[in-house]
């Protein structure tokens, strides 16, 4: 017994590290299509298993999740020391990253395992114990919607998805302006699933020819319909406007120095004078590159508005607005216009990054792990910003994004569907330095271009900046922790993808089935009995 759990745990162990990899190295992405093949026969096995007790199927997805998500969260060693924190201690710093990498793990694996608890739910309803062949599709379907469950608060961080290991395949990609990314993580783990399932059922044939057959269905239609997506030309007619991304490699640790802001304006004036140069008349600012709040009448608004006018350019710049009426600051995105104006609509951050910008429960926080409570750089929390606010200009309407808005697929589609023909992205990757998070986040913006058919124009404080096309190609490119600016011709696009329109449908009608056959089979059993 004892040498058969060390198995299982052996398993999912491997299977949770393999996947990990796959998603910060996406260079080993196409390993992704089996790498899930060991958890999936655990699945097959013990969730179907009526012996298998629902709070040990729990326990072993906690495992397997938090194998997975301490890989995609390693990241956060590269903040130690978080020396741009003031006051913070070489111990107090290794507390935070500790938190970071193990405990925000530990976090999204205490709701990984309910996966594996749904799971034994469903395999061990009537319909399929009689029909077998349809546990490894909908053992996809539910792991697809337990990933998008993980945007629904602040404890879900949809940072480690799977479809960022096929970022390096972007042709396989592509069924994401159709169905969502969503659709790509259901396509890995059913292909997975439907390897497991032929290998558990070897002895029979049958059931290696439908595993054979489904999951062909599936590599074909990913890459094939996948194909003709990524070489078609888009519809409607198209504006061209060339724009530039600035980064002054100015990281959290300096630009919170007041004594540096003028640093800051002398870099980001001058590499936005060279981009104008080169042609750029939309010119992208990171995110909070003014660490003060921006109104009429502050000295950097003058020199912002004086240049964007000497330019004769659009300049999108980060920084905080402040709001009379609740009393704070968002974090912020200002368009200054060509004339020197500031546009009417200033967008506000809709998605806060928890322990960065406000504390969860802080005063549990602060009784805890009281250098959690100290990472809010602003000093208080920053409020949360509500709507698109969609910029029109000469040149098109732009959408922008902050930081954390880009791994939430929903704020991108809804500027999308307010108008936006081109997203702007302001972010600040500086705590990550180098990492494999700079590159995470990246992909993210990757896979929001696809979904919704537009550009995407990236600026970071320390890179790496990008400009990336509709179909998910990284067009221009900036490394981390250099300073510099890229200018790249990007096309404003006013058609919409079929994702944009439906959303995540896909999710909701995994949701219903799944409902509808454990609900249905719960009724079903309690009817029986009450009868009997």
């Amino acid at each position: 017994m004892t040498d058969k759990k060390y198995k299982r745990f052996l398993l999912l162990a491997v299977s949770g590290l393999l996947t990990g990899l796959t998603v910060i190295v996406p260079q080993l992405g196409f390993l992704e299509w089996i790498t899930l093949v060991p958890a999936a026969m655990f699945l097959l096995l013990e969730a179907s298993d009526p012996e298998r007790k629902l709070r040990s199927l729990y326990g072993y997805g906690l495992f397997f999740f938090l194998v997975f998500y301490m890989v995609g969260f390693h990241w956060f060693v590269s903040l130690y020391p978080l020396d741009f924190i003031d006051g913070m201690t070489p111990a107090a710093a290794l507390a935070v990253v500790l938190a970071g990498c193990v405990g925000l793990s530990f976090l999204q694996a205490l709701f990984g395992g309910f996966l594996f608890v749904a799971l034994g739910l469903l395999f061990r309803t009537k319909l399929l114990e009689r029909h077998s062949f349809l546990k490894p599709i909908l053992l996809a379907t539910t792991w697809a919607a337990y990933e998008w469950t993980q945007t629904l608060g602040w404890w879900g961080v949809p940072w480690s998805r799977l479809p960022l290991g096929q970022s390096k395949y972007i042709v396989g990609l592509q069924t994401a302006s159709l169905f969502g990314s969503y659709f790509i993580t259901f396509a890995l783990v059913a292909v997975n699933a439907l390897v497991a399932y032929a290998i558990l059922n070897r002895k029979k044939i049958s059931s290696i020819r439908f595993s054979a057959i489904a999951a062909a269905a599936i590599l074909v239609f990913q890459y094939g319909v996948g194909a003709a997506l990524y070489f078609a030309s888009p519809d409607g007619q198209e504006k061209t406007v060339k724009v530039a991304a600035i980064q002054g490699n100015i990281s959290s640790k300096d630009k919170w120095d007041f004594g540096t802001l003028k640093k800051t304006m002398n870099i980001y004036s001058e590499y936005t004078s060279k981009a104008a140069s080169d042609g750029a008349r939309i010119v992208v600012w990171p995110e909070t590159v003014i660490p003060q709040t921006l109104g009429d009448g502050s000295l950097y608004h003058k020199q912002i508005s004086e240049l964007a006018d000497a330019e004769d350019i659009v300049i999108l710049v980060g920084a905080f607005h402040e709001s009379e009426e609740q009393n704070g600051d968002y974090n912020a995105v200002f368009c200054y216009l060509p004339d020197g104006s500031v546009h009417e609509q200033i967008y506000a951050k809709r998605r806060l990054v928890p322990f960065g910008e406000f504390v969860p429960m802080r005063a549990l926080v602060t009784a805890i792990i009281p250098p959690l409570a100290d990472l809010v750089m602003s000093g208080d929390d920053v409020l949360w910003g509500e709507g698109e606010a969609i910029m029109d200009t000469e040149y098109g309407n732009i959408g922008s994004l902050i930081c954390f808005d880009s791994i939430y697929e929903e704020l991108s589609r809804s500027s999308t569907l307010a108008g936006a023909e081109l997203l702007c992205l302001s972010t600040n990757d500086s705590w990550f330095g180098d990492s494999a998070g700079v590159y995470m986040h990246n992909a993210q913006s990757q896979l929001r271009a696809i979904e919704n058919g537009r550009f995407v124009v990236r600026s970071a404080n320390t890179g790496i900046s990008t400009i990336i096309d509709t179909k998910g190609n990284v067009k221009e490119e900036l490394a981390p922790l250099v300073d510099g600016y890229i200018v790249g011709e990007v096309t404003l696009q006013n058609e919409t993808t079929l994702y944009t329109v439906i959303g995540n449908t896909f999710v909701y009608l995994a949701l219903i089935a799944y409902t509808l056959i454990v609900g249905g089979d719960i009724v079903k059993r309690v009817s029986e009995k009450y009868r009997k």
